[in-house]
């Protein structure tokens, strides 16, 4: 089986191949022609999602999947959430993010978050979401090198370690986007 991953994070490709069997092929956005900017507009994480996936099923008639994910900080309201890859700016500078949102967080106390991915599939015709969430807490400085985006700020429930310390596979067994794959997995699986 072949499928459309519609991102053009190398990261995230990375991560996710990391969790799909042999039997499925991860086809890039590169490789189908797509090098225009996948618009991901809507308000929800679940909605922009849904978008991206069908974006490509309208323009390039493949099937495909695609994911969203956002930091929902529990002192700032949900945020950045949505906006997650934009917080600092549209330039989507992780290091700006990432200081932004210790700059906002100094004086709380709470520091409680979570990931949230989900992840939508347009197979045979249909949209099927599938989501993932990881629960934790957002460190007071940065740590470890690996991973992306805020990883270096993330430390997940009931671990000593921010997710930038986790080797990839480690990450993909407690993480938001490995739990939210996985779902997808199973239901390609019985397809």
């Amino acid at each position: 089986m072949k499928i459309v991953f519609a991102t053009n994070n190398p990261n995230k490709i990375k991560e996710v191949q990391s969790l799909i069997p042999s039997h499925i092929t991860l086809v890039s956005l590169e490789s189908i022609g797509c090098t225009e900017e996948v618009p991901e507009t809507q308000d929800t994480i679940k909605g922009n999602a849904i978008q991206k996936a069908a974006y490509i099923k309208e323009n390039y008639d493949l099937d495909c999947f695609a994911d969203d994910t956002g930091l929902e900080v529990t002192a700032l309201n949900g945020a950045p959430g949505v906006f997650s890859a934009r917080y600092a700016g549209p330039e989507r500078n992780s290091e700006a993010n990432m200081n932004l949102l210790l700059s906002e967080l100094k004086t709380k106390t709470d520091r409680s978050a979570q990931f949230k991915t989900v992840v939508a599939l347009h197979y045979n015709g249909e949209i099927i979401t599938f989501e993932g969430i990881c629960e934790g807490e957002i460190t007071k400085e940065k740590k470890g090198t690996g991973g992306f985006g805020y990883d270096p700020i993330f430390k997940p429930l009931e671990n000593k370690f921010t997710f930038a310390e986790l080797l990839t596979e480690q990450k993909n067994q407690i993480g938001h986007r490995g739990k939210a794959v996985r779902k997808l997995v199973t239901y390609l699986n019985f397809v």
